[in-house]
């Protein structure tokens, strides 16, 4: 039987910033990415800050590819659902944050931006989502491709290859069947658990570094807090935005309500009619 493991996002933030557990991410980076990912270096940003008010994790990473390509990748962990722009503003900071001043444009880093999600978001029947940039002609709808001249300064093959990726991973999604070795990382994040037989890159050593029964008293301590707190923001989102829905309802009944009033009293209908149907009183039909 598998033994419960460490969440990611608690192992992003405490464990998988050391250097001796890059494999694991590597791993990770290497299943969703289709290329070997080595990492070179955990970034240090305002935004890459372990604190207290932190709402969601997150770590940027400078990588190689097995091409030898330099990449930044951010890895975000969330239950939010204000989510979209929060990506876009967290792509563009850790542009300009690692672009050196007075450097060219030509030097910008190519980011790619790994969102774990945790909560529904959008509508669609798939676990995980691709995000590119390109440009289609308006009237003939060809794609605008990059120069000769462009590719080599760039050192891209296509206008995707310079602007950020975003992939987002939606675990609520997935139905618990591991049909590759990308899927096998997708049921350890969703369930927390690595089934035997599993052999996607990094798992083996998941297994064996993320055990909570390898936790001193203390981790355990600091870890049953921080599940606990998940659980409290998730049932506090849920009541919220149930309520909110609920009370957006409420209101929207009521403006039907009132014109329909509004529509029956332009029509001539007898007020004590109007009373009837609608449940408004007189006095209230009479101010509209």
């Amino acid at each position: 039987m598998s033994r419960k493991l460490i969440s990611f996002d608690w192992a992003i933030k405490k464990i998988l910033r050391s250097k001796a557990n890059f494999g694991i991410l590597e791993g990770f980076l290497s299943e969703l990415l289709f290329t070997d990912i080595r990492i070179l270096e955990v970034l240090e940003s305002e935004a890459n800050q372990d604190t207290g008010f932190d709402k969601y994790n997150r770590v940027d990473i400078k990588v190689k590819d097995s091409s030898e390509q330099i990449l930044i990748i951010e890895i975000q962990y969330s239950r939010e659902l204000d989510y979209l722009q929060r990506i876009l503003f967290a792509t563009s900071k850790t542009i300009s944050e690692h672009l050196a001043e007075g450097a060219a444009y030509a030097d910008v880093s190519k980011v790619i931006s790994v969102n774990i999600l945790y909560f529904d978001f959008g509508k669609g029947d798939d676990y995980i989502y691709h995000g590119t940039t390109r440009f289609t002609g308006l009237h003939n709808h060809s794609v605008l491709e990059l120069s000769e001249e462009q590719k080599r300064l760039y050192k891209a093959e296509k206008i995707a290859d310079i602007y950020p990726e975003y992939y987002l991973i939606e675990v609520r999604n997935f139905d618990d069947i591991a049909r590759d070795s990308l899927d096998e990382w997708i049921y350890f994040l969703k369930n927390e658990q690595i089934k035997e037989g599993f052999s996607a890159k990094g798992l083996k050593q998941a297994q064996e570094t993320l055990d909570v029964l390898k936790m001193s008293q203390q981790e355990r301590l600091a870890y049953a807090h921080h599940q606990e707190q998940l659980h409290y923001e998730a049932s506090m989102y849920e009541s919220t935005y149930v309520l909110g829905e609920m009370k957006g309802m409420e209101k929207g009944i009521e403006q039907g309500i009132i014109i329909t009033a509004k529509n029956m009293k332009q029509a001539g209908i007898p007020v004590t009619t109007i009373s009837k149907v609608t449940g408004l009183s007189t006095a209230q039909i009479a101010t509209l």
